[in-house]
């Protein structure tokens, strides 16, 4: 299952070099919504630092659903899904390859420029760190969740809409917990309760959704 896991993994980045200029979209859009928003809003410092968690999280949620057609899109396009629904490793184990190489490229990079961006908002020290971290725990997340909605969207035409209607509401917990968290810090009163409910879903996330994802992925290639 380890050496299936790691090919599935190893694949997906390759195939994702291969066509960088689809990922690289993704990330530039999240670049350019959160960059917009201080020009829209204007310079004043405590509005800015008030509305960085959530434009920062909005656009992270965005950015993450504008890839999620291509995490099984392809492979449904040229076959090698059905192959490797008959191969003999389990089903759960490929999709939890294929969404951790979804995770590795675009969940990290997002969390990896969000502090950057963060300082165009007056955020900086600690809320800039929480910040990080939030995102690190609630982009597996929205991966997880958004293999569900994509399987279910598999081969359906206007997938990318009803995608958007099947997991924007399960995203909203983990960006109410993802900006709250920031939003705690910069008021002093931690954000320990927040993280610990983002790590709970990411939990909940991991031992449910590769399961709802491969019966659904099942469900559209029968």
């Amino acid at each position: 299952m380890w050496d299936a896991f790691v090919a599935v993994f190893s694949r997906d980045l390759l195939q994702a070099w291969r066509r960088r200029a689809d990922w690289l979209t993704t990330f530039f859009f999240f670049i350019i919504v959160v960059s917009l928003f201080p020009l829209g809003v204007g310079p004043e410092p405590a509005l800015l630092r008030t509305m960085a968690p959530g434009i920062v999280w909005v656009a992270a949620l965005l950015a993450a659903m504008l890839s999620l057609p291509r995490v099984f899109g392809t492979d449904h396009a040229d076959g090698t899904l059905e192959q490797l629904i008959l191969t003999p490793q389990p089903l759960v184990v490929l999709v939890v390859a294929k969404v951790g190489a979804h995770w590795l490229l675009t969940g990290v990079p997002l969390a990896l420029m969000a502090p950057v961006l963060g300082l165009q908002f007056g955020l900086d020290g600690a809320p800039v760190g929480v910040l990080f971290f939030a995102l690190l725990l609630g982009t597996p997340c929205l991966s997880l969740i958004g293999a569900v909605g994509a399987a279910l969207t598999l081969g359906v035409r206007g997938g990318g809409v009803l995608i958007a209607l099947l997991v924007l509401p399960l995203y909203v917990p983990v960006l109410i917990f993802g900006a709250g968290a920031v939003e705690a810090t910069v008021a002093g009163t931690g954000a320990s309760g927040h993280l610990s409910l983002l790590a709970a879903g990411l939990l909940a996330a991991l031992v449910l959704a590769p399961w709802a994802t491969a019966a659904a992925l099942r469900v559209a290639l029968e």
